[in-house]
């Protein structure tokens, strides 16, 4: 159940606090100009404070037509398993669902382990059979 004084907001964290926010969990950061430029590249975010400290984020990036990416979908370590990441997908979930045209396709890479988490909004893992495996590459 999530706790009285979380705020939950679709504007987009401070690229301090989001660098902050990835640091806690173990992702590495570029530099904060990087982070900015990516932040202002996004098409939605859903982000989670408590006590003006930002405990949660995520966001959509893509097209803005026919693709549509679930990115860092992020919960402080401390505040996990408290509904939050529910509440984020929620959020982002019902704002696609209203301006997606018909035929559009969201997708998303789910960390290791969090892969049925995701199940609960709808979406397949790809395994292979009909659609292929989701591939990805780093520079």
């Amino acid at each position: 159940m999530m706790h009285t004084n979380y705020t939950v907001n679709e504007s987009p964290p401070s690229a301090e606090d989001f660098a902050s926010l990835r640091k806690l969990i173990g992702w590495t950061n570029p530099c904060l100009s990087v982070v900015q430029k990516s932040i202002d590249a996004s098409l939605l975010w859903a982000t989670i404070y408590l006590d003006n400290n930002l405990v949660g984020c995520g966001r959509v990036i893509g097209d803005g037509a026919m693709y549509f990416y679930v990115q860092d979908v992020i919960i402080h370590p401390e505040h996990q398993n408290k509904g939050l990441g529910s509440k984020i997908m929620n959020t982002l979930i019902a704002h696609l669902e209203s301006c997606c045209a018909p035929g559009a396709t969201i997708g998303l890479l789910a960390a290791h382990g969090k892969e049925s988490f995701y199940l609960k909004f709808g979406f397949e893992p790809r395994d292979g059979e009909s659609l292929g495996l989701g591939m990805c590459r780093f520079i």
